[in-house]
């Protein structure tokens, strides 16, 4: 399983930019066009990525943004990492391994 991320772009980003964002790291990501979550009327590129590489999420996001700052002008106004399920806790807590050792009397 990768590291599920998005980033929302600050506008609609050309075929051009679009290459050149691939070469310099998002060659795995998926493109598409959307609106602005807080302004439908303005149109956005959204990047979905499922980084299979990275060692983290934190590093991949980072990679990310530093990525989109080599196209002038653009930036990331939105992120959007999906929760990632958790293993089920044990039922009795945690539990130590050991040995019960008994008082001796006197003490």
């Amino acid at each position: 399983m990768g590291h599920k991320f998005t980033l929302v772009l600050s506008r609609e980003i050309t075929d051009e930019e679009g290459e050149l964002l691939k070469e310099a790291g998002f060659s795995g990501a998926t493109f598409a066009t959307d609106t602005l979550p807080t302004d439908a009327d303005v149109t956005v590129t959204k990047v979905d990525f499922d980084d299979t590489v990275t060692p983290s999420l934190a590093e991949a996001i980072e990679t990310a943004l530093e990525t989109v700052k080599k196209v002038p002008d653009l930036t990331v106004p939105g992120l959007t990492v999906p929760a990632v399920p958790q293993p089920p806790a044990a039922e009795d807590g945690d539990v130590l391994v050991g040995e019960v050792v008994a008082e001796t009397a006197g003490k």
